[in-house]
């Protein structure tokens, strides 16, 4: 009686192996492959002395697709015999899909050892493997033939297949055959399969494949790496290939401008949204009037540009000047989406300085939004500085076109790991983790940089350097445009312009303001206006309408900020001018005291003039001179006075709406006190002061001097933080016959007029170059830091110093920008020859106080916006310290990008190599020397099943170290004289983990499978669903698309499906037309990624692309 093998009280695999001990040679007839599967054969045949009559020959069946097997079954002429032509293409398709087997799945040390020996039995010929062809062939025999008189020849026929399942985990049926005429039967049968003409030998095509794979041929670190960076740079590489810059604008654009153009235009298909944030003078504007052209030309529809006021003039340049379908929109005039609405619809709408659109809860914020969600366009962000106040700058500008709970298919995994896991986030916040909200919880600087990769081109003026050719002839990397000719940066020249300063000369006046009593002062001060919640009295707050309760808790949410915030804004204009100083000194007390009367009067005070926005457009210049010119006497009586009438001007309708109103009787009498001891103290300040005389003013001195003998004919252009020291030095420059001074603070209305006045060339306004309009000397606040060519000057001067290194950076890029023909820029900064000391020691203890008393959230760009200034450098001359950022503020897809061009631009024999690299394949290194302390282990790329890459080190134990991207691109960077270290012990095991680290997160959050709703996915799912339920009557067409939705759904589309679709639905293609198509994809195999079994399980695993050993030491 046979003896049956079912894997349950039988394991096929026992009774093999019993068998072939006595063998001396064996058949196997399979109806599939599976090459990790031969482990458990390969003790069983190592003993075999190899060549024929001494080898395990296996004979493999082709099987066939479902719609292959149809298609023969219906077909008129039923089967046909192969000719070449089908096995050429059934040979280079098993090979396909063995070279795709192997990629599946995690990697493990048993996997490894047992295709490293296939592969030497393979090569010992001790097994031969072929393929047969001539009909499809599902057969299950395994022979072994054995120096036994008894049993020369035992069989086994049944189910199972030559898998780790089919030998001994699934349930199967399998029986031995150890009848002697039966056994030779089955060895004839086998013999005649493989002699058969249409039997194919394959065991060469195996050993390549092995070879190549994860557990063939060793790869060098340097490999590895750049395989990761040709997958990070996939976008950025399908976006060069698949658009075109527009005509017009080819001999226009440098070519990292129309790099940008193209990774831009991809984005904008795949997101919905891009930020182009190029620091300042790189041409973002350029780039994005490109994407404007670009966008006409592809979807014959125009756009529109929403920009500050000062850059209208220079987008209807543009417009005229390509000839756009453009609407140019200033942001000052937009009240509310209806306003927007009176434009065509337009398929693109740039944000020009997209910064000022960072407050959801702004009117203008609003409306853009929901003009963007109206009219469903993509948007295009402009910012060298998206960046300013805290992270939630970056949300708020994505949150004009990304709905804040919508699956964005990224984490803010830094933060999550903190908390202690997703169940702890969730817990905390209420939030799906993959969503922008969730990154709004997280202050992890990884975490933002991971999510703005996906959404932003940002390059550095470091990175476009470093990436540039090099001029053989001075050694400097240039740019080259379209006409031959070539543009290199200038060197940026730190300069200390020193002027006389005593902080002990009773005699200076400017010394007496800027003295640690002055600072003692303002740190104490109350500055009630600013924090008018501290003043709320509990019982009134009981009895109030829910319209006032409203505005009170606005006052909570601005809190301890605004009174920081005020502190800061006294000391820097005490440290800008001492005229300044004093002025801002007048109208505090005066604001104090227009609270102080309406107490006094129980009127209602009004909400939001803490700045005094909207007041000095009511109180005049003249007012405040009469102000200043009044007695110490009449000090209180004057400001009283001057305190009603502007309670009066306020209080009429037209000034009225501009505030909020709280009654009088919501605050305690402790406010009042609280405004007049300030208004006391500052009023003691303001006398110290009084007698303020510019002759004196030895700040303002050196600048004319600078400006006359030292710098008689260039020019140059001055920067203020404060518009009333810029008409300071302005009024007071002009008194001293300076020629052709101009001046641009935020009030001016045509601050482009001035940046063409000052900059006609680079602006190209000939007709003003070299007349008596152009300006020699132009001050301005940094209004002008935005988007204006200043670049025929190459001399700043920083009269004042702002407190963040970022803002003195941008205001050297206003002139380093391209088309600068100097190959110098001079960056002065005013600075005392004595004093420094005290500069550096009156500043820290304001911070301190600041510090202490939490006025300051966060990170706010009033006093913590970024490096702090260090002053001694600046006094120094220290080079280097205006250079900008580094690699780390480059987008990863233009730094990845970058590297891979670089490496292998000039090598097609290593570009070829790393393409055809198969997937899962890994390297070790040594840790580098940055990353000394950190813990040895494994770093894995993977790609998720919501097609997003992502990096992720482990440490030895399988614990995660980090997530940021960048961090390990930055361990894994080399060279290929990286020399390629021992392994990491249990290196495949980590790999596992990490990978079950990243399936367990992403498969946690659940739905959101079909992705944007401008994607391709979605877009496609929902249109054949709507189809497919209008008309029930086609039954089977029915079926047909229902079915392919439901794929569409489960499965992420593959990469040549999702450009084809989003190619097709910009072109407008029917329901009918998309129907046909995605049928014929699905038919092919072509429309999702979808593993041969189908089991969704392992379709939402992350797909292991390759990895890399950290060891430490060297």
């Amino acid at each position: 009686m046979p003896t049956i093998y079912d894997n349950i009280e039988r394991k096929l695999l026992e009774g093999l192996k019993e068998s072939f001990r006595l063998a001396y040679r064996s058949d196997v007839c399979v109806g599939y492959l599976n090459l990790r599967g031969w482990g458990p054969l390969a003790e069983l045949v190592n003993g075999f002395e190899g060549g024929d009559g001494k080898q395990c020959r296996v004979l493999v069946g082709m099987s066939k697709s479902r719609r292959e097997e149809l298609t023969e079954l219906y077909a008129a002429n039923g089967h046909h015999e192969p000719d070449q032509s089908d096995v050429a293409r059934w040979r280079k398709r098993l090979a396909q899909d063995l070279r795709e087997q192997l990629t599946y799945g995690t990697p493990s040390e048993s996997d490894e050892r047992a295709l490293k020996r296939f592969a030497e039995q393979i090569r010992a010929g001790k097994v031969v493997v072929k393929l047969h062809l001539a009909y499809l062939l599902h057969a299950k025999l395994y022979l072994a033939f054995r120096e036994d008189r008894f049993n020369p020849v035992i069989g086994f026929v049944g189910s199972s297949n030559l898998t780790f399942s089919g030998l001994q985990g699934n349930g199967e049926l399998n029986v031995d055959v150890l009848e002697s005429d039966a056994a030779q039967k089955l060895a004839k049968w086998f013999e005649d399969r493989w002699n058969a003409d249409w039997c194919i030998d394959i065991s060469k095509d195996l050993l390549a494949i092995i070879d190549e794979s994860w557990a063939g041929l060793d790869r060098t670190p340097y490999e590895v790496f750049l395989k990761i960076v040709y997958h990070l740079s996939n976008e950025a590489r399908i976006g060069l290939a698949t658009y075109e810059v527009p005509p017009l604008f080819r001999d226009k654009l440098l070519k990292f401008q129309a790099d940008a153009v193209r990774m831009a235009a991809r984005m904008l298909d795949k997101r919905g949204g891009v930020l182009i944030g190029d620091v300042v003078g790189l041409g973002k504007t350029w780039t994005a009037a490109a994407l404007i052209k670009l966008i006409e030309q592809t979807e014959f529809r125009g756009s529109m540009v929403i920009c500050p006021p000062n850059l209208e003039d220079m987008w209807k340049w543009f417009k005229k000047e390509f000839e756009m379908k453009l609407e140019i929109v200033s942001l000052g005039a937009v009240r509310d989406a209806e306003y927007l609405e009176q434009f065509p619809r337009p398929k693109l709408l740039v944000l020009d300085e997209s910064h000022n659109l960072r407050n959801p809860e702004g009117k203008r914020y609003k409306a853009v939004r929901e003009f963007i969600h109206r009219v469903e366009c993509k948007v295009v962000l402009l910012s060298a500085t998206p960046y300013n106040k805290s992270f939630y700058d970056l949300s708020a500008q994505l949150g004009l076109f990304i709905d804040p709970e919508e699956d964005i298919g990224l984490r803010p995994n830094q933060y999550i790991a903190d908390l202690g896991g997703q169940h702890e986030f969730e817990a905390k916040h209420q939030t799906r983790p993959q969503t922008l909200r969730a990154f709004e919880h997280s202050t992890f600087t990884d975490d933002w940089r991971d999510l703005m990769k996906h959404y932003t081109v940002r390059r550095t003026r470091s990175f476009i350097r470093k990436h540039s050719p090099i001029d053989p002839a001075d050694g400097k990397p240039y740019l080259e445009f379209q006409d031959g000719s070539r543009f290199k940066f200038p060197e940026r020249l730190p300069k200390a312009f020193k002027y006389g300063f005593n902080a002990k000369d009773p005699n200076d006046q400017y010394a007496k303001l800027y003295s640690s009593a002055v600072v003692d002062i303002i740190r104490q001060l109350h500055l009630a206006r600013y924090g008018l919640r501290r003043y709320i009295d509990g019982a009134a707050e009981s009895q109030a309408s829910q319209k006032e309760l409203r505005i009170i808790d606005d006052l909570s949410r601005a809190g301890k900020r605004m009174v920081g915030f005020a502190r800061t804004s006294l000391f820097k204009r005490l440290e800008s001018s001492g005229w300044s100083f004093l002025l801002s000194l007048q109208r505090h007390i005066l604001r104090n005291h227009l609270f102080v009367y309406a107490l006094e009067n129980d009127l209602d005070l009004p909400i939001g003039i803490q700045d005094g926005e909207g007041i000095d457009e009511i109180l005049g210049d003249e007012d405040m001179e009469k102000l200043a010119e009044m007695s110490v006497d009449e000090h209180g009586k004057r400001y009283t006075e001057n305190a009603a009438l502007l309670y009066k001007a306020l209080d009429i309708p037209k000034n009225r709406k501009r505030f909020k109103w709280l009654r009088a009787g919501l605050f305690s009498d402790q406010l009042k006190k609280h405004l007049l001891d300030d208004a006391g103290q500052l009023h003691h300040i303001w006398t110290m002061g009084k007698d303020w005389d510019p002759a004196k003013d030895k700040q303002l001195n050196a600048l004319h001097r600078f400006c006359t003998k030292e710098n008689p004919d260039k020019k140059v252009l001055v920067f203020t933080q404060f518009a009333d020291t810029a008409m300071y030095l302005h009024e007071q420059l002009d008194v001293r016959k300076v020629s052709r001074l101009d001046v641009v603070t935020g009030n001016r209305n045509d601050p482009t007029h001035a940046a063409h006045r000052f900059s006609p060339r680079s602006n190209k306004q000939p007709e003003i170059a070299g007349t008596s309009h152009e300006t020699r000397v132009l001050i301005t606040t940094d209004v002008l830091s935005e988007g204006q060519n200043l670049q025929d000057g190459h001399i700043i001067i920083n009269y004042d110093l702002p407190w963040a290194l970022i803002r003195l950076i941008q205001r050297a890029g206003r002139v380093d920008r391209i088309g600068q023909t100097s190959d110098k820029v001079y960056c002065y900064s005013f600075l005392p020859e004595e004093g420094i000391e005290t500069i550096i020691n009156l500043r820290g203890r304001l911070r301190q106080r600041i510090t202490e008393n939490a006025e300051v959230v966060g990170t706010d760009e009033v006093f913590f916006d970024g490096d702090p200034v260090n002053l001694h450098d600046l006094y120094a001359e220290k080079s280097g310290m205006y250079d900008e950022e580094g690699d780390d503020e480059v987008d990863l897809g233009s730094w990845a990008y970058q590297i891979w061009n670089e490496a292998t631009a000039s090598d097609a024999e290593l570009r070829k190599r790393i393409e055809n690299m198969p997937d899962v394949v890994y390297s070790t290194r040594h840790l580098p020397v940055q990353e000394t302390k950190a813990p040895p282990g494994v770093a894995v790329f993977v790609k998720t099943a919501q097609d997003n890459d992502l990096l992720t080190w482990v440490n030895g134990s399988g614990e995660v170290v980090t997530q940021s991207q960048f961090r390990i691109l930055k361990a894994l960077q080399c060279g290929p004289e990286e020399p390629t270290a021992e392994r990491v012990t249990g290196h495949h095991e980590l790999v596992k983990t990490a990978v079950r680290h990243i399936h367990e997160n992403e498969s946690s959050t659940g739905g959101g499978q079909l992705g944007k709703k401008n994607g391709a996915r979605y877009q496609t799912y929902n249109r054949l669903k709507v189809l497919f339920e209008k008309d029930r009557s086609t039954l089977f067409e029915n079926r047909a698309l229902k079915e392919t939705a439901e794929e569409i759904y489960r499965f992420p589309l593959r990469e040549r499906a999702k450009d084809l679709l989003n190619r097709r639905l910009r072109e407008g293609i029917t329901d009918a037309e998309l129907a046909e198509l995605v049928l014929a994809l699905h038919e092919d195999g072509h429309l999702v990624n979808k593993p041969e079994d189908g089991t969704t399980e392992l379709a939402q695993q992350p797909h292991i692309i390759c990895s890399i050993g950290l060891k430490a030491g060297r």
